[in-house]
């Protein structure tokens, strides 16, 4: 898929919504999960709500390795090094797949002191335990499944992810349901079948992205690179996966921190912990097209920096940001009417429900400042200049929302309402701090350098 310079609106878009559409699938995974859980019981939904939580802190080198092979895979297309790209590809796919196993081992090793550190409830133990041992088996097959969405993303093959995505989303539902409830003939599991679903779904997924990169022709004996090759490229991912991975740590850490300000407000404490867990729900479906946006500036970005056009790399940037921001608020405006029967719906409770509307409230009005942080972040790491991600996100939360939130919620109001509005003065700061680093800063010399030597050359 080419881009079209005459059109490149169009072409963002066409990039774009195969992506929406894998968004809304992986969504869904979740959505069919603890849907089948409630049925089963209270704990069982916990349980599963939780670990999936958790579950984001061991995927965190799987999120950082595979912007790095967005940065390296990208520009080496753009530049048309098609032994490169295949070179990269193959690294990112095999350290996908030995970082995968590698976490697996440990969190194994680790999984008791895993359960002691989550602070489970006795009653939840039984459910959460089950669910995890089985989840940590998953890992390697997550871990080579983001990694492989990754190559064929950055190829512009995005059509592919997004049918693997739909069968596993598809199977998922009906695997959620015949194992987890004992439909259609199929055993009765319980949350283990629900958890052994998802496993079955996300393994099926991953086949299907493997039978297309063979098909292009990525899955050959070019992507076997020699070691001399192979050490100095992983250099350069390295550089890209590191502040990646750190700024994931970074955020949820501080998204913990919020939830015990939240959960410690002179009143209203429980309302606001059940108002924060509704809302984020549904902003995080909000939120979805922004995360497709993200994604293509990243892809069109580092294709640009390769074919050595800084210029129009900042360019593109600019376009996905214009599209993205223009569809995200026409999307927030036509919500802003329904947000009180939004909130019912996943707040039945009155109070929590007022609590959740003003949430959601404050997160609207944060949505052109959010999503031109997401989209410019995303522009910056197909550059391969993720450290500016992790200098502004991190100032974001610790630098601005935890103290905001703690003056507003514990001091100046003493309700949940102040750590809403720290969630929207920090988002204006990340939108104007990553603005100004993409205009004013030099963000292209975190590309890939030209060989300059015959050494250089080979790669």
């Amino acid at each position: 898929m080419n881009v079209d310079l005459a059109r490149p609106y169009r072409s963002i878009w066409a990039l774009t919504w195969p992506q929406l559409l894998m968004m809304v699938f992986q969504f869904l995974i979740g959505v069919a999960d603890v849907a089948v859980c409630a049925r089963i019981g209270r704990e069982a939904q916990a349980a599963m709500g939780l670990v999936s939580q958790a579950m984001f802190l061991f995927l965190t080198v799987a999120i950082a390795v595979s912007n790095g092979s967005v940065a390296a895979l990208t520009q080496s297309l753009g530049a048309g090094r098609a032994l490169r790209a295949a070179r990269y590809a193959g690294l990112c796919l095999f350290s996908g797949l030995g970082l995968g196993v590698a976490v697996f081992a440990a969190g194994f090793g680790l999984e008791g002191p895993f359960l002691k550190l989550l602070n489970v409830p006795g009653e939840m133990l039984a459910p959460t335990r089950e669910i995890l041992g089985i989840f940590l088996w998953l890992l390697p097959v997550n871990y080579l499944f983001l990694v492989s969405n990754a190559v064929l993303r950055s190829h512009k093959i995005v059509m592919a992810p997004l049918l693997a995505v739909g069968v596993g989303c598809a199977v998922n539902a009906v695997l959620d349901y015949g194992l987890g409830l004992g439909l259609w003939g199929l055993p009765a599991l319980g949350v283990a079948g629900v958890a052994w679903a998802t496993v079955g779904s996300m393994t099926l997924g991953l086949c299907c992205n493997l039978v297309w990169l063979r098909r292009a022709g990525i899955l050959s004996r070019s992507m076997l690179a020699p070691w001399r090759w192979t050490r100095v490229a992983w250099r350069y991912v390295f550089r890209v996966a590191w502040p990646s991975g750190l700024m994931q740590v970074v955020w949820h850490s501080g998204y913990t921190v919020l939830l015990a300000i939240a959960g410690g407000l002179p009143s209203g404490g429980v309302e606001a912990l059940a108002a924060f867990a509704a809302g984020s729900r549904v902003e995080s479906g909000i939120f979805l097209p922004a995360f497709a946006f993200n994604m293509s500036a990243s892809i069109l970005v580092g294709h640009a920096l390769g074919q050595g056009n800084p210029a129009e790399a900042r360019r593109m940037g600019f376009r996905v940001l214009g599209l993205g921001v223009a569809a995200m608020s026409l999307m927030a405006l036509c919500l802003w009417p329904f947000l009180p029967s939004i909130s019912a719906v996943f707040a039945p409770d009155a109070g929590v429900a007022a609590e959740a509307r003003l949430y959601l409230v404050y997160n609207l009005l944060a949505v052109p400042f959010t999503c031109t942080g997401m989209i410019l972040a995303g522009a910056l790491t197909g550059a391969g200049a993720t450290v500016y991600n992790l200098i502004v996100f991190g100032a974001s939360i610790w630098g601005v929302r935890l103290p905001v939130a703690w003056w507003l919620g514990w001091r100046a109001w003493g309700t949940a309402e102040g750590v809403w509005l720290s969630m929207l003065v920090s988002q204006v700061f990340q939108a104007l701090a990553l603005l100004a680093v993409y205009r004013f800063r030099d963000w292209a010399r975190f590309s890939m350098i030209k060989p300059r030597t015959e050494r250089e050359k080979s790669l």
